[in-house]
């Protein structure tokens, strides 16, 4: 959910930001210090003075970068509500759209490079939802802050010199070198090392632009896949059933076993089926413990970390992937309590905030900085410790306050819109009995009806 926070709580924050950067006396000189110390480095990476200079011409931090690297949320995303947004109903549906609109290409880079086509379009819908957010921070400057802010440095100097010899390549403009405050760069978030080495000109017209070319970028992701081990033909992971009594947090989420040593320790698959190859290697992830759902993750959820370490990431790409496939959600449900809401209750949390006029926008249950603003402004109203945190306690004042729904009509039981016509039969179930376990059947779901029936429709909020 995307909701603006007031114009005029952002003036006193701009001008204090913008104040801090350039309030200090020398700080302009600090800067150009800092530019030249880079030349050498980069020099010897045999980048051109001519580039060096296009690419700091009146060059300046930007205060963001820092903001967003030194940024310690109040509010950190439980699991559930992690996968709730990156596998939200729209995402499954615009992946289905993207897989049918280039279903000649990613039928081809899995022909090439034996990498899952959903894979390679959940990791792109994950990392910029398809291309509609892929940062819009320029990728040298933004480097260029982190080094000479002292902040994550290390990470940026190769980094940095990476990015100077692909502007010098001309693979794309300085204008368009766009990214994440960390250097993610294009369609699928590449860091400008990887880039450099495993990114791929896809359509042969001597440029491996992952900005501007979905070929290059999707092409690219596949290729990097590739060469991080994944397995064709293989799935990430299953979603499992730990035994009454297990206690996961006593078991190393790195430790690996076989399939079939788990499961003769009471874990198995949430349908009940075998699992298809009882030799593969997997460790067990419970994010939630036994409060949540659980899973048994293979070499490909590994390959997966490569692209991103967050295992909260990678079971994401693997659940839209499933879900682009046709299976079904996890049968097991994240935990809900008073720090953990589910997408419900954050929709629900956020609908009654829009009503007291704390929040504009349209709910969707996504908890970003607006939200948290509007919980300390409700905080505050009430005389509470302010903190931000969307949680329980939250919602039910907000629910007590909220105008109570008039009645409907006499001989009325229910809303318009929920009662069925008359003589209407009652809707059959949607889901028929799980079939047999196929090869690479992903985390344990049902497999899809032939006709796609009950899945679905994608109508939900980013």
């Amino acid at each position: 959910m995307r909701i603006a926070m007031n114009a005029k709580s952002l003036i006193p924050w701009a001008l204090s930001a913008a104040l801090a950067l350039v309030a200090r006396p020398g700080e302009g000189l600090a800067d150009s210090k800092c530019v030249e110390g880079l030349w050498p480095s980069a020099k010897s990476a045999g980048v051109t003075r001519a580039t060096f200079d296009r690419a700091f011409q009146g060059f300046t931090p930007d205060p963001e970068v820092i903001e967003q690297a030194n940024y310690q949320p109040e509010y950190v995303k439980p699991v559930g509500e992690y996968i709730d947004r990156a596998v939200s109903e729209k995402r499954i549906a615009t992946g289905k759209e993207k897989l049918a609109e280039y279903q000649d290409l990613v039928a081809g880079l899995e022909k090439r490079y034996g990498v899952d086509r959903h894979i390679i379009v959940a990791i792109w819908g994950v990392e910029s939802n398809y291309g509609k957010l892929p940062g819009d921070m320029n990728v040298i400057r933004s480097l260029a802050t982190l080094i000479c802010s002292g902040t994550k440095a290390k990470f940026a100097r190769p980094q940095l010199v990476s990015a100077l010899k692909i502007l010098q390549r001309g693979d794309v403009s300085f204008e368009a070198m766009n990214g994440s405050w960390a250097g993610a760069m294009g369609h699928t978030q590449f860091i400008p090392t990887t880039y450099t080495a495993y990114a791929v000109d896809q359509d042969g017209d001597g440029k491996r632009d992952i900005w501007n070319n979905i070929p290059d970028a999707l092409a690219s992701t596949a290729s990097y896949l590739k060469v991080s081990n994944w397995r064709a033909g293989e799935t990430w992971g299953y979603e499992v059933k730990l035994p009454k009594g297990f206690n996961p947090k006593r078991v190393g989420e790195n430790t690996l076993k076989p399939l079939g040593e788990w499961q003769k320790i009471g874990i198995v698959r949430v349908n009940g089926e075998p699992f298809p190859r009882a030799a593969d290697k997997a460790s067990l992830f419970a994010p939630e413990g036994t409060r949540g759902p659980s899973f048994l993750v293979l070499n490909n959820f590994r390959s997966i970390l490569r692209y991103n370490v967050a295992k909260s990431y990678a079971l994401a790409v693997g659940h839209l992937s499933d879900r682009l496939k046709g299976y079904g959600p996890f049968v097991q449900q994240w935990p809900t309590d008073e720090t953990h809401l589910s997408l419900a209750q954050r929709t629900e949390l956020q609908q009654l905030l829009v009503a007291q006029g704390l929040l504009e926008g349209e709910p969707d249950g996504v908890i970003g900085p607006a939200t948290l603003e509007a919980v300390r402004t409700y905080q505050r109203a009430k005389t509470l410790p302010v903190d931000g945190f969307p949680s329980l306690t939250i919602l039910k004042m907000l629910r007590a306050e909220a105008p109570r729904a008039a009645p409907p009509p006499e001989g009325q039981t229910g809303s318009i819109e929920t009662q069925a016509p008359a003589g209407a039969a009652a809707p059959a179930p949607s889901a028929a009995p799980p079939a047999k376990a196929a090869e690479g059947e992903p985390a344990g779901a049902a497999p899809p009806a032939e006709n796609g029936g009950g899945q679905p429709a994608g109508t939900g909020q980013n």
